[in-house]
């Protein structure tokens, strides 16, 4: 395998202390540092191979590059392809954001291709943090790395680059639970990990969403504060609860009282930045009907009461709840299994029993949950529309996308225990 080449360039005026940050297989180059398969990454040095084993003496293998940086928007550009053979490369970010699905390159060819990764850590100030879950504190999401994932059926990529992004890009705030959240492990996905694909590189996604939250606690552990303390006029703050909301015993619960009350905050503290709040109403569970052809209710009144504050307050919503039902009535009692987390025992390591689970996604479910989002925006005529990319193709839950033309390449990460929430 040809050596990598790391190089670091000067500090960019966009952001403080952030470097622009360049490694390639193309050989040496002037002020480049070279990097080896032994250079695997560590603190002191700041960079290198992360998490899994480096790319072999005849390269091809998937690898995940991390690199130190301070929170905030980068440009990450990347060179795909092989002077030598084709290839086919997937590009995720972080905890498994989709950038690059299945890019094809032929022998010889070049293609690059820029977006941008949202990097953060748990600080708020000197003495204030987000209180995160214990579990968390092993996602790639809140460490102090900005980690690049190169995978696919025959991934090449021959050069990344990771530079502060302009400071005018706009940045989409994701808050939300289990449905929204990047996992992860394979076999669960959400749509939050998948709407970062169809994006330019104009639009930030940062999701701060999280696996059995509440829009009582989402606020409570400080991840709105951190959001607040980042977020810019011009961004825009997407807002899905409901699943676990209704949840919420005792006095003052409910969905027209503490639930329409957190609303109202997540509301006020983005217009209070000139930032404008969009409200996503929850995704529907996979619960059919005594005929097996109806999805039956089981959000109670919560979707509706965040209807009725969307309609006092003048906020825009994505009816993700309706797109939703229409997607798995179209699928149908067996086909809808296939957008889930239904997997017979033994499809993924160390996974004695099957996977059965009725609320949360696997990939090409939340690859078809983001194409709803995505609709969802176009029909409000938000002006980030100008940003998606020409891949994007207009996306119909009563017509789905067919299973067998979504192609994807699992990590090497699984977990078979289920995300927190229902």
């Amino acid at each position: 395998m040809k050596p990598l080449l790391f190089l670091f360039a000067s500090l960019l005026s966009l952001c403080v202390n952030a470097q622009r940050h360049d490694f390639s297989f193309a050989g040496p180059r002037a002020d480049a540092t070279v990097i080896t398969p032994a250079d695997t990454f560590s603190t002191e040095k700041g960079y290198g191979y992360d998490f899994i084993k480096v790319p072999g003496k005849k390269g091809g293998e998937p690898f995940i590059f991390s690199v130190n940086v301070p929170d905030g928007n980068y440009k990450v550009t990347v060179t795909l392809g092989n002077k030598k053979k084709a290839a086919s490369t997937t590009v995720r970010a972080e905890s498994r954001r989709l950038f690059l699905n299945n890019i094809a390159t032929k022998k010889g060819e070049l293609k690059d291709f820029s977006f941008i990764v949202n990097k953060r850590d748990t600080r708020i100030g000197d003495n204030d943090f987000v209180r995160i879950k214990p579990r968390e504190k092993t996602k790639l999401n809140w460490d102090d790395k900005l980690s690049i994932e190169v995978t696919g059926d025959a991934p090449a990529c021959a050069a990344i680059r990771i530079e502060p992004a302009d400071p005018e890009v706009t940045t989409l705030w994701l808050c939300g639970n289990s449905t929204v959240v990047d996992q992860d492990y394979e076999p669960w996905a959400s749509w939050g990990q998948m709407i970062t694909q169809w994006f330019d590189d104009r639009v930030a996604v940062a999701n701060y969403a999280e696996s059995g939250e509440r829009a009582s606690s989402f606020i409570a552990e400080k991840r709105l504060a951190k959001i607040i303390s980042l977020m810019k006029a011009g961004d825009y703050l997407f807002v899905e609860f409901g699943h676990n909301d209704q949840k919420e015993k005792g006095a003052g619960k409910g969905a027209y009282y503490n639930f329409a009350t957190c609303l109202k905050t997540f509301i006020d503290e983005a217009r209070a930045k000139g930032v404008t709040p969009v409200f996503i109403t929850p995704t529907q569970r996979r619960a059919f009907d005594a005929t097996n052809t109806k999805i039956v209710e089981t959000h109670a009144d919560y979707p509706d009461a965040m209807r009725w504050v969307a309609q006092r307050e003048q906020v825009p919503v994505i009816e993700l709840h309706d797109m939703t039902r229409t997607f798995f009535e179209t699928l149908g009692f067996e086909g809808s299994k296939k957008a889930l987390v239904h997997y017979p025992a033994n499809t993924y390591p160390g996974q004695p029993t099957a996977l059965a689970d009725n609320t949360h996604f696997n990939p090409y479910g939340a690859y078809e949950i983001s194409k709803m989002v995505v609709e969802g925006i176009k029909s409000l005529q938000l002006p980030i529309v100008s940003h998606i990319k020409d891949i994007y193709t207009p996306f119909d839950p009563a017509h789905p996308d067919a299973l067998d033309t979504f192609h994807w390449v699992d990590s090497q990460f699984f977990e078979v225990a289920k995300p927190d929430g229902n």
